[in-house]
């Protein structure tokens, strides 16, 4: 344990032992709670959000350092006050948000933070120090989306906005938005999350019916996605397995100014009128920083 010290301040193992001997103690003597705190948090320094809670359970020294601002400002993006202000409102809220420490800000922002009316929310990815965002499907323009005949808003649980908008059957199918944010510098991946099939629950199990699923496999559907400086993206595939939430990859956009908003448009479509299609949940469009896996979603990449 004294040679594991010894590392963290830079020492060699004879200065240590010399350090150890002035202060009427033997290397055994030294242990990991006797770390000094302003060294314990250059440690933290090095180490992801996660590992620092784990570390901080370990003994005083790591517990006292790491509620220290500085170790959790390096942890927070640059521009986190800009994040901050959608957190709360009024008088109230701006005061907390003053108050606040930065380890409560980097906690809240790494739970989900409501904007547009509650239909589109962000955190903060707690690996990374980037932003994931989500946009629910009532926050997009949905071609017929108020004609019964052809859409329904359905109720579900497994949307974290609680509700997906359903395809029964269309001629021209388009699903647009756009987003204003001041993003922290990075690379981001859009995607749609999409799922063909009508699913519901009973007696506690989970089903799903195909019965409106057609015409995906007749053209597929193009995703656009452009940004407000000149970045764009273009791709196309079919849609496919039914019965599951996919992850359909529209575009990558890059990120370098966090004080200046970026505005992003984007797009679903198969507006091939030769044919219907139908059968298909639209849940949200999802920002993620690249290369951020998934455990529980297939990711499909279109083609360029």
């Amino acid at each position: 344990m004294g040679a594991w010290v010894s590392v963290l301040l830079g020492m060699d193992g004879a200065e240590a032992e010399a350090a150890a001997a002035a202060a009427g103690a033997g290397p055994a003597a030294v242990g990991l709670g006797d770390l000094p705190e302003l060294c314990a948090a250059q440690v933290l320094l090095r180490l992801d959000p996660p590992e620092i809670c784990r570390l901080a359970r370990l003994n005083h020294a790591f517990r006292g350092a790491a509620g220290a601002d500085f170790v959790w400002e390096a942890k927070l993006p640059e521009n986190y006050s800009y994040l901050m202000e959608f957190v709360g409102s009024g008088d109230e809220g701006r005061r907390r948000r003053r108050r606040a420490g930065k380890k409560e800000i980097y906690a809240r922002l790494a739970r989900p933070v409501p904007f547009g009316d509650g239909q589109k929310e962000f955190w903060l990815d707690k690996s990374t120090g980037m932003i994931c965002m989500a946009l629910s499907s009532k926050a997009l323009v949905i071609t017929g989306i108020d004609d019964r005949r052809y859409w329904q808003h359905m109720p579900t649980s497994e949307s974290s906005f609680q509700s997906v908008a359903y395809l029964q059957q269309i001629w021209w199918f388009e699903v647009v938005g756009e987003v204003d944010f001041c993003f922290p510098v990075g690379t981001y991946s859009l995607y749609f999350r999409v799922h063909l099939g009508k699913f519901y629950k009973r007696f506690g199990r989970r089903h799903f019916s195909s019965e409106h699923v057609h015409g995906w496999d007749k053209k597929p559907v193009r995703f656009q996605l452009s940004t407000s400086d000149g970045q764009q993206a273009l791709s196309q595939c079919y849609l496919e397995e039914p019965g599951s939430w996919v992850l359909y990859h529209a575009g990558d956009f890059v990120a370098s100014k966090p004080d200046q908003p970026m505005k992003l448009k984007f797009s679903m479509a198969q507006i091939d009128c030769t044919h219907t299609k139908g059968g298909l949940c639209i849940d949200s469009v999802l920002f993620y920083p690249k290369g951020k896996g998934f455990q529980q979603e297939r990711v499909v990449r279109s083609q360029k």
